[in-house]
């Protein structure tokens, strides 16, 4: 008796029972050398994520256990008192931290309820299309130190843009960036102004990429603008929209540069110190760079979860 199996084929005697293994699998001729190919190419990128990605990070988190000074000649290991004095202790890191939270809760829907008409309109724009979408991503691509300047003369209380034409109104002008109640804020309204350009693109190219027949067969049902927009539209963008959130909220958690420019790190008294500023001062300025790198991991698990409950939340499970 034969029995013929996925493995082997097994066969009866009288003297007992005999396994035929079954033959190796061939690879396909020069499969070696495509590996050592693939290799050879994929080194040298491995090498810089390593050198510029994974090494900085584990630094990072050696710093964070260590009370680590640039000038002092040894750095002795103290388990978690940087992460406990953080949360316990040290009030302007709450402060900091408190800061940068509102700032991408409030950023970045606001980011994207503005960014979504605009790409709505400029997808319905038949003429001109490319000079407006230029307009719109020039600020982008422009320096963040220079937006930060400009908007400084635009928010100067003697003779900057937005008061001289509050004052043309009749109303009050105003310090926005020398008062704690405002300067967070004005300072959100530049970052908003450089970074919705990019936003506008992305949300644009998704729109393009949505297939007219689904539009055309909701207008012969009969479907309203409104209607086609809330039941098509919007959830064929949900993908894009997604990709759009979570780099924005990367962004707006590490707020640096604005805030440096235009508010002389975080002035008045911390009212707009975001916590990568703080990290900033406190590993450059106060020379404590442990308890910097503690921060800075408590910022990348902060902006870690964040993304992954991003991700969970705004993802589908369908394509078209």
């Amino acid at each position: 008796m034969a029995v013929a199996g996925g493995t082997a084929t097994i066969s009866g005697r009288a003297g007992g029972v005999r396994l035929r293994p079954r033959a190796a699998r061939t690879r396909p001729p020069g499969h070696a050398a495509q590996m050592r190919f693939v290799a050879m190419v994929l080194a040298p990128i491995g090498v810089l994520f390593f050198v510029f990605a994974v090494l900085p990070v584990a630094m990072a988190v050696w710093l964070s256990f260590h009370r680590y000074n640039q000038l002092a000649p040894d750095a002795p290991f103290i388990g978690l008192r940087n992460y406990a004095f953080a949360f316990a202790e040290d009030r302007f890191f709450r402060n900091a931290l408190g800061n940068t939270l509102k700032f991408a809760v409030v950023a970045v829907p606001l980011n994207i309820i503005i960014a979504l008409p605009i790409a709505l309109g400029l997808n319905a724009v038949t003429r001109f299309k490319a000079i407006f979408r230029s307009a719109f991503f020039l600020p982008t691509i422009s320096s963040a130190v220079a937006v930060g300047l400009i908007w400084r003369v635009i928010y100067d209380p003697q003779a900057g843009w937005l008061n001289a034409a509050l004052e043309g109104l009749g109303l009050e002008g105003h310090a926005w960036l020398t008062q704690p109640g405002t300067a967070l804020w004005a300072v959100m309204v530049a970052a908003l102004w450089q970074d919705l350009g990019y936003n506008i693109l992305i949300l644009l190219a998704g729109l393009q990429g949505i297939p007219d027949d689904f539009q055309d067969a909701a207008k012969v049902d009969g479907a309203g603008t409104l209607r086609r927009f809330f039941d098509i539209t919007l959830p064929l963008l949900r993908r894009t929209i997604l990709f759009v959130v979570v780099l924005t909220a990367i962004s707006y958690m590490q707020q640096f540069t604005h805030v440096s420019v235009m508010t002389n790190n975080g002035g008045p008294v911390h009212s707009s110190e975001t916590l990568v500023v703080y990290i900033w001062d406190k590993g450059f300025a106060d020379l404590r760079m442990g308890y910097a790198a503690s921060m800075s991991i408590i910022l990348m698990l902060l902006v870690l979860g964040i993304t992954l409950t991003q991700l969970r939340l705004l993802r589908t499970r369908w394509e078209y």
